[in-house]
């Protein structure tokens, strides 16, 4: 992968789940010394601070279908600002997180860049939710929906535009718990999805050759958003909303050594580190660690 000049950005957003502490996030990233391993890769790295974002205690939740709408979409559209900032100045957007309604903000930011950007989604869960079909009103779990142009218009017209992504240059990898209208969505749409049964049953080599396939035929940028909650909880328990039975660490660095070696990644974000529910930092660890292999890191 091109050794681009890598900028960072936190977002430290909560509102988009139900569980407090996932703000502290890209804090708990860089205590993991993210940029010093950067660095020691080889590139050349700026740390452009956290975008502010208001407490949950400090605002109304509004419409329960849709918990914090308002605040969730003024601060992805400043999110959106930042990273397309970023990428005008030619450098590559790494974004700390925060919960996954942030992706909302980063796509918008990146996709506008390109004809025609892939995504993989990292992650245990569809995020392909509405305030129709979601469960808790919880917006995290509707970011990817909203990024292929479904949703409320306060969050799909983020940008300008819309849709961030098409569903054909869109992959799922990782899925284990998948709600009823997620599924359907899935199936009208056609995206492509990697379940555990997939990664058990073929193992993580086929599985990522056939999505970096997928993902780079007639793309020309490739976003990843990774949420450690797409690992076992064993091996990454500071998340929100663990499933048991998920990627193992080695199937995860293998997977992003597969994404270096393709040389396709053009900006990444981690997300849902929750210090609160970790042990002794070791989710945001495991995150820098898996960005060290994402930027070329290797045992030999």
């Amino acid at each position: 992968m091109e050794k681009k000049p890598i900028s960072i950005i936190g977002m430290p957003m909560d509102l988009g789940q139900g569980r407090r502490g996932v703000d502290m996030g890209p804090s708990a990233i860089r205590y993991a010394s993210a940029q010093a391993l950067l660095e020691q890769l080889g590139y050349d790295v700026e740390d452009i601070g956290d975008i502010s974002v208001p407490s949950p205690e400090s605002r109304q939740i509004g419409n329960p279908k849709l918990k914090y709408l308002t605040e969730i979409k003024d601060v992805c559209e400043k999110l959106a600002m930042t990273v397309s900032d970023v990428v005008e100045r030619k450098r590559f957007p790494l974004v700390f997180g925060g919960d996954h309604s942030m992706a909302i903000g980063t796509v918008a930011g990146v996709a506008k860049h390109y004809n025609n950007m892939g995504l993989i989604w990292f992650d245990a869960h569809g995020d392909l939710n509405t305030g129709e079909t979601s469960p808790s009103g919880n917006i995290h779990g509707m970011s990817l929906a909203v990024c292929l142009g479904v949703g409320h218009p306060d969050l799909v017209q983020i940008g300008g535009y819309m849709p961030k992504v098409r569903p054909e240059n869109t992959v799922i990898i990782g899925a284990r718990e998948l709600d009823p209208g997620e599924r359907d969505l899935i199936a009208q749409l056609g995206i492509k999805v990697f379940t555990m049964h997939e990664i058990d049953r073929l193992g993580m080599a086929r599985v990522m050759d056939e999505a970096i396939s997928l993902i780079s035929h007639d793309t020309d940028g490739v976003h990843l958003s990774l949420d450690l909650d797409g690992l076992d909880p064993k091996d990454a328990p500071g998340v929100g909303t663990p499933v048991q039975g998920g990627i193992t660490y080695r199937e995860s660095h293998l997977a992003m050594e597969m994404l270096a070696e393709a040389g396709i990644i053009t900006s990444a974000e981690f997300v849902e580190v929750n210090p609160i529910l970790d042990r002794e930092n070791q989710t945001a660890k495991v995150a820098v660690a898996l960005m060290g292999s994402v930027f070329g890191q290797k045992v030999l």
